[in-house]
């Protein structure tokens, strides 16, 4: 338990460096079984103490480093739902993984299609089904990848340079880093709610 509560502890991990950011935004974005690590305000506040020189780097490497780990994440996923996804279909629900979550993430694909890739990533849990479930369905690889790409530097750019400029506007930010978890995690569980409702009304996998 103390080892899950350091890991969903966004300023444990930032103390810990970039490298560890980066492991786990890769795991986030396609290993099935990173969907409750922290993510976007992860990202946000990376870029808040990027500034400040909490965390020691330049922002531009921060930004490729964390931009090309999201990528090659998702890469990950779609080639697990490309060879294994079957079982996963079949899976029995555990606290690790329910079978709900692909659902949910179905529900997305029938509505975007290949935009899954770009809208999930700003999505809990679905930001790491949707490249799994890519592969499932066999997605084109490069359909795939352009979304994918895409989708990676939008939605790591947009949240780590929020944080950068945010930070350096209003310097007192870097002080009240509960609130702005709170924020995160306010807005995460409402679209947690809204999608897992959502997903009630779809139809199973199977179907």
């Amino acid at each position: 338990m103390e080892f899950f509560t350091q890991l969903l502890n966004a300023k444990e991990i930032l103390s810990l460096g970039i490298f560890v950011i980066v492991i786990i935004v890769y795991a986030e974005n396609g290993l099935f079984f990173g969907f409750f690590l922290p993510g976007d305000y992860l990202l946000f506040l990376s870029g808040l103490f990027c500034y400040t020189g909490a965390l020691p780097v330049d922002i531009i490497t921060l930004l490729l480093s964390v931009t090309g780990a999201a990528i090659l994440g998702s890469y990950t996923g779609y080639a697990f739902g490309w060879f294994l996804g079957h079982k996963l279909l079949t899976r029995k629900d555990t606290w690790l993984f329910k079978k709900e979550y692909l659902e949910r993430t179905r529900s997305y694909f029938l509505k975007y299609g290949g935009k899954t890739l770009i809208i999930s990533r700003f999505l809990p849990v679905v930001r790491t089904f949707a490249p799994i479930l890519a592969g499932i369905i066999k997605m084109d690889f490069k359909q795939f990848t352009l979304f994918n790409v895409l989708g990676g530097f939008i939605w790591v750019f947009s949240l780590i340079l929020a944080g950068f400029f945010l930070g350096k506007a209003f310097p007192d930010l870097a002080h009240h880093v509960d609130y702005v978890i709170y924020i995160f995690l306010g807005l995460t569980s409402l679209v947690f709610l809204k999608g897992y409702l959502g997903s009630k009304k779809k139809p199973d996998l199977e179907s």
